[in-house]
């Protein structure tokens, strides 16, 4: 048994958390850069809520409303450099793990003036700039982790940055911002956040607490989840609560977990199809829980019995909730796909169960968008 734990990040939760503890916001400084994607901040009443506890505060603010889906490095890098040319002495990110995500890297930006936008991933950042998260969505679980996925506008491929100092200094976690969210939007963030919590909860770093909270994580998932299958409707304001604080769950455990081969694998989809995040890595899910079954099966066993599932059910769900569209590639499209593991073995297939492999992933990622096997000579 281990007892090892180390969550740096500082969360208050509940309704009205932001406005009740408008005090917080001074502590950081007197001006600051609100970093979202447009929509969701304004539709949940999240960024009405800030501005109105900034206002209150007497605290100065700009707005960087350019965030899309998949954040940019050109983005976060003008957002970071707003930051620092406005002075703002604190970040703000409001919206789902896109904008939460490009926090983040805004931060690094802004505390590092000489980084080009790609420098993030290969120099060594000095400080990075305070910042504070409120997410509108049910899945990242950025706002209680140290990851940040970016996109380079040159190769148009996603990779992750990652470290203590990524965690938020400050957390608002409300889930009412979550209740703006459509039906498809809310069903791909609470796979993305079940796909957190066993792929976590399956990898060899999982220890005794990272397993607690990914039992309590798809307790709440997986009956929010089978309710979205069966009515097809959008959940009422308890379901909303149970599928936030499962994603928060789950983000505690993959800040000490990782992720496996579904969120490197869902990247080729997200890059090449527009397939939402949460989507592109419940098509391996099934996957990987079938690979968990024959290397990991007591612990498999025990996260589906948390679940009040087995397998065969566990995968035909997944799948039905899972929306694709018409995802297709040529065989030598999904090997070039595939050249992306050449250099290295990423850390998501080193933590899957059994390990996995380049060749493991050709195979898969070629009957699922080729509906052909591999005759792999790799």
């Amino acid at each position: 048994m281990d007892f090892n734990l180390s969550i740096p990040a500082k969360v208050l939760s509940g309704n009205g958390v932001v406005l009740k503890n408008a005090a917080l916001f001074s502590s950081l400084g007197k001006n600051c850069l609100i970093v979202t994607g447009g929509k969701s901040a304004v539709l949940s009443g999240a960024l009405a809520d800030v501005t109105a506890a900034l206002a209150q505060e007497h605290i100065t603010y700009h707005v960087f409303d350019g965030i899309g889906p998949n954040p940019l490095l050109s983005a976060c890098h003008a957002a970071g450099t707003l930051a620092r040319n406005e002075g703002a002495a604190f970040l703000i990110g409001i919206g789902g793990g896109s904008a939460l995500d490009a926090a983040k890297a805004a931060a690094v930006y802004a505390a590092n003036p000489d980084f080009a936008p790609e420098d993030i991933y290969t120099k060594q950042r000095k400080k990075v700039l305070p910042f504070l998260l409120i997410g509108t969505t049910a899945g990242t679980g950025s706002e209680v982790g140290k990851v940040s996925v970016l996109t380079n506008d040159q190769t148009g491929r996603k990779k992750s940055i990652s470290g203590d100092d990524l965690y938020p200094v400050l957390t608002f976690a409300d889930p009412r911002y979550t209740a703006s969210m459509p039906y498809a939007v809310t069903v791909s963030t609470a796979l993305d956040a079940l796909s957190h919590a066993l792929e976590g909860y399956c990898s060899p770093k999982c220890g005794d607490l990272p397993s607690l909270f990914a039992e309590k994580a798809v307790t709440l998932l997986w009956d929010g989840l089978t309710r979205l299958e069966k009515t097809q409707e959008l959940p009422d304001e308890s379901g909303r609560e149970a599928l936030y604080y499962g994603s928060l769950y789950a983000g505690i455990t993959l800040a000490y977990c990782g992720t496996g081969f579904p969120h490197p694998l869902g990247y080729v989809l997200t890059e090449n199809f527009g397939t939402p995040h949460g989507f592109a890595c419940a098509a391996f899910l099934p996957e990987f829980m079938q690979r968990a079954a024959e290397f990991t099966p007591d612990r498999c066993e025990k996260i589906l019995s948390a679940m009040g599932t087995d397998l065969d059910t566990f995968c035909k769900t997944v799948r039905t909730l899972t929306v694709l569209g018409n995802i297709q590639m040529t065989r030598d499209e999904v090997l070039q796909q595939c050249t992306r593991w050449d250099a290295a073995i990423p850390n998501n297939f080193k933590f899957s169960p059994g390990g996995y492999t380049k060749e493991l992933a050709q195979e898969l990622l070629l009957k699922k968008l080729t509906n052909v096997d591999s005759n792999s000579d790799l």
